[in-house]
């Protein structure tokens, strides 16, 4: 029973993956700030802030930043706590452990005790490396997930061919995205299925014949689909370039976004 519980809550997982991201998508689709932006302005604004955020050796600059990217968050109509769950769940507070280390280096004691009969000795020039590391990743992280989630995907692909990524990448890249939601949906039929013809509890011996025979399926019925995908590519004009339609173009807004950009920056 613990095995079949930790399948079905895979399989909750990849349902919960499968709405996260399509909510990510209507969030794109709202008429917001930065929704409203030509992607390509909006790209090379967000690249720049990311320079910016990288090469930033003080605190109150990583601070000015960081509620940039909040303000950011709200004139974007996005729910800040949808954006705050998605920004400060792993990679910060991952960051954050990298960065305990940092804490006891040599300078200036700011305070020391005992844990574990072991002196510990914080510095203040540890804790400034320390808040540096965790506020430039924090800052980094969230404005990568405000651009992702503000614009849609094929836009963000298409952008990235126009600043000359190779096609091979940025269609590999696509494809993978694509099949993402197809083996999810893969996987969730085929559990059902069986469960439903055998049951919820499975022998170990039927179970392993079950999973080897789901193997080989998927490997046929991929190597088919891969076959079908191309020839249905070739037919709608595909000649080793992938063609998107693209409106783009460049307005007011996206002017006056690009120039406040580097105002902000020349300005900090």
């Amino acid at each position: 029973m613990k095995a079949n519980n930790f399948i079905e809550r895979s399989i909750v997982g990849t349902l919960a993956f499968l709405r996260e991201a399509i909510f990510s998508q209507e969030i794109a689709l709202q008429n917001g700030f930065l929704q409203s932006l030509d992607p390509r302005v909006k790209i090379t604004g967000f690249l720049l802030l990311l320079l910016k955020t990288l090469i930033a050796c003080d605190l109150h600059t990583l601070f000015f930043l960081y509620g940039i990217c909040l303000l950011l968050v709200l004139i974007s109509k996005v729910g800040p706590g949808f954006f705050l769950l998605r920004t400060w769940v792993f990679i910060p507070l991952f960051s954050l452990c990298i960065g305990l280390p940092a804490l006891f280096g040599p300078g200036d004691p700011l305070w020391s005790g005992y844990f574990l009969g072991i002196k510990l000795v914080i510095s203040s020039q540890g804790l400034f490396g320390a808040l540096i590391f965790v506020m430039r990743v924090l800052t980094c992280v969230s404005f990568v997930v405000l651009l992702n989630i503000t614009t849609r995907h094929f836009e963000l692909l298409k952008v990235l061919r126009i600043f000359k990524v190779p096609q091979i990448f940025v269609m590999t890249l696509g494809m993978s995205y694509r099949y993402i939601f197809l083996f999810i949906e893969i996987i969730q039929n085929t559990y059902l299925g069986i469960k439903s013809r055998v049951g919820s509890v499975i022998c170990y011996r039927p179970g392993q014949r079950l999973v080897a025979w789901n193997i080989v399926s998927l490997w046929n019925y991929s190597l088919l689909l891969n076959q079908e995908v191309y020839k249905a590519m070739l037919s709608r004009g595909y000649r080793g370039e992938d063609l998107a339609w693209s409106d783009f173009r460049a307005r007011g807004r996206d002017l006056g976004w690009l120039a406040a950009v580097i105002l902000i920056l020349w300005i900090i």
